[in-house]
């Protein structure tokens, strides 16, 4: 998207770029269908480090025809990954050894709905297992006509481990997240948009256009009263209602005094 950028970070089939309050996150390896990797996961946690504060909006996005096609399966097997341990390894190792291994793969999954920034996700083609997670990890979802989500991890004996299930639920409700991810059957495009997996989806050839203007009307909105909704909506599904209340007064309190020009 947008004109050529010096790379704050390039490596491990994830680059960042950014230019003035937009920052995109671009995973690069389209020959594998942008096949995840721990390697791969530590460059999206590097990326999440670097992004700057003047950032609002985050947009994740894969090149090629398949925004990812999930776990790179070398991981499956005895090898593994060269430089990296194998599933086998990891299974080999003491609990607290093999919960560090994974809050780490986490990582790269979780700061994408952090409260200064707003992330979307650019899909199209596969987004399969990881993939599907990675895409779950951000607040908003603008997916190509194209779409294939579908969580792959039961079918292979597997949990999905990389922080999917929380917003999956929130997304589409208990019933339909267990069964989307205990048959790991396809939800396509009308789906995603009627679910509320997705916000949008148009024609291949329109997402990038799509998500340049969703990221625009974003940008367009005072950075203070973005940051306070995205906070108070977040944090709804874990309030009742007259907690929900008490937390809008407090917020909008904030608002009128910062627009005052009022400190508290």
């Amino acid at each position: 998207m947008g004109q050529e950028l010096v790379p704050l970070l390039d490596k491990d089939g994830v680059r960042l770029t950014v230019e003035d309050t937009l920052a995109t996150v671009t995973l690069t390896n389209p020959a594998k269908l942008n096949a995840q990797s721990p390697a791969l996961w530590r460059s999206l946690a590097e990326a999440g480090r670097l992004v700057p504060g003047s950032v609002r909006v985050v947009v994740l996005r894969g090149e090629g025809k398949s925004f990812s096609a999930g776990l790179d399966r070398q991981m499956f097997t005895p090898e593994g990954i060269e430089g990296e341990p194998s599933f086998i390894d990891l299974a080999r190792s003491g609990d607290a050894e093999l919960d560090a291994a994974i809050a780490e793969f986490q990582e790269g999954f979780t700061w994408w709905r952090r409260s200064d920034v707003v992330s979307i996700a650019a899909v199209q083609g596969h987004a399969i297992g990881a993939g599907f997670q990675l895409a779950l990890a951000c607040d908003l979802r603008v997916v190509a006509d194209d779409v294939q989500f579908a969580m792959r991890e039961t079918g292979l004996g597997l949990v999905p481990d990389l922080t999917g299930t929380h917003p999956l639920v929130s997304l589409v409700g208990y019933a339909r997240a267990l069964e989307i991810c205990a048959t790991g059957r396809f939800v396509l495009a009308e789906e995603a948009v009627n679910t509320g997996l997705a916000n949008i989806a148009v024609p291949r050839d329109q997402l990038d256009d799509a998500v340049r203007d969703l990221a625009g009307a974003l940008l367009a909105a005072p950075r203070d009263a973005v940051i306070e909704t995205k906070a108070l909506l977040r944090g709804a599904q874990d309030r009742t209602y007259d907690e929900q209340r008490a937390a809008e007064r407090a917020a909008q309190a904030r608002r009128l005094r910062d627009l005052a020009g009022i400190g508290e």
